[in-house]
């Protein structure tokens, strides 16, 4: 008797530092990216208080079984010079009535429940002023359509916040090029599996914006780790002015970079008198001139290179639908689908050798010299 009281002690001693982390991590939930415990739209609120409400049930399931296991203990514990057998019964209604009918009524509570739940979320009615996003999964990056605006991004999601006084929720449906994946930012709603050959969907509504964290949760390959996601909510002005740039051609791209890298540069002296003469102006327009030759050949090699069967730079010949877009790289935060920060150092170490920093990726190394990959890094740093 004495080895079980033993046993339930130590049992309530290992869970009390869970339940102390849970409740800590509950109170600041605001602070951690990814949150389950912080949700950001209606669905996500949703599963949230399911969650809650199960959590509730389930620890009042814990407490009543401790209960009378804690009054079996020591209501019918072996006394002292007491040989006696204890009574014997063999079978009581109440008894049997009530481990039936308590787990029917549980089980009937979370069904009701969940099924509200379920169908207040897909069963949503679509507003006329919805976003429609088509999410396709490869491996091991993301593509994003928005039909509405005949935009292809890759890897960054961005939509628009959705505030209780002017709504405007995004509608998404899921696909996979290949393997099964699975689209799950934990603030904005539940996982929900791309699988080849069929459509999925979801909704989201964030209220709030900012940058949203997630992840592939579903095994997909080597690299399904590196396989994250980042969703920018913003609002309707940032959203729109992105949708614009995003509506804009390579000749348009390249055309901008041209007017800017012209532009005469003034400031200081030189822009008092007019502008610089003499060997530093010559130094700065040779330079400049080496800038848009690097660039103009970086493109000539990015064309010629079998980039061009993969990835698509809208006003060029490259139209590959296997890799990500990269007409608007440069407009992105990250590379490799979250795996690094989109810089120029980062670009050219990942032109050079893509394996070095994802391995696994399916995108090859092309095993050009240093300055073809000098060069391309300068062209695709056009690409914004």
């Amino acid at each position: 008797m004495r080895a079980s009281l033993k046993s339930t002690l130590r049992f309530c001693r290992a869970i009390a530092p869970a339940l102390v982390i849970a409740c800590r991590a509950s109170s600041a939930r605001a602070a951690l990216p990814g949150s389950i415990f912080a949700p950001h739209s209606t669905p996500a609120h949703e599963e949230h208080q399911l969650a809650l409400f199960v959590l509730g049930i389930s620890l009042l399931i814990f407490l009543g079984v401790a209960t009378l296991l804690t009054y079996s203990i020591f209501k019918f514990r072996a006394r002292p010079n007491d040989d006696t057998e204890p009574p014997q019964v063999f079978g009581s209604l109440q008894i049997e009535l009530s481990w039936t009918i308590i787990p029917i009524l549980i089980i009937v509570v979370l069904f009701l429940g969940t099924a509200r739940v379920l169908f207040s979320v897909q069963d949503a009615k679509k507003p006329a002023n919805a976003l429609d996003v088509v999410v396709i999964g490869h491996q091991f990056w993301w593509e994003y359509r928005y039909p509405q605006y005949n935009v292809v991004a890759a890897n960054e999601l961005h939509i628009p916040v959705s505030p209780s006084s002017a709504p405007r929720p995004t509608f998404m449906k899921l696909t996979s090029a290949d393997v099964i994946h699975s689209f799950w930012v934990p603030q904005l709603g539940g996982k929900t599996d791309l699988l080849p050959n069929r459509v999925n969907e979801m909704w989201v509504d964030p209220q709030a914006t900012g940058v949203y964290v997630g992840q592939c949760a579903q095994f997909c390959g080597a690299q399904h780790a590196k396989m994250l996601l980042r969703v920018f909510v913003d609002t309707p002005e940032e959203f729109d002015a992105w949708i614009k740039n995003q509506q804009r051609t390579q000749a348009e791209l390249s055309q901008a970079h041209a007017q800017m890298t012209s532009a005469p540069k003034s400031g200081g002296a030189a822009g008092v008198s007019g502008g610089a003469s003499g060997p530093a102006a010559e130094g700065a327009a040779g330079t400049d001139s080496s800038e848009e030759s690097d660039v103009r050949e970086g493109q000539a090699i990015f064309e010629q290179q079998a980039c061009i069967s993969c990835h698509t730079i809208a006003g060029t010949v490259a139209n590959g639908r296997y890799g990500p877009d990269l007409t608007h790289l440069m407009s992105r935060a990250t590379l490799a689908s979250g795996a690094m920060d989109n810089n120029e150092a980062n670009l050219e170490a990942w032109v050079e050798d893509p394996g070095n920093y994802k391995p696994g990726c399916l995108m090859p190394a092309m095993h050009l010299s240093e300055k073809q990959n000098s060069q391309i890094t300068a062209y695709l740093l056009t690409l914004k």
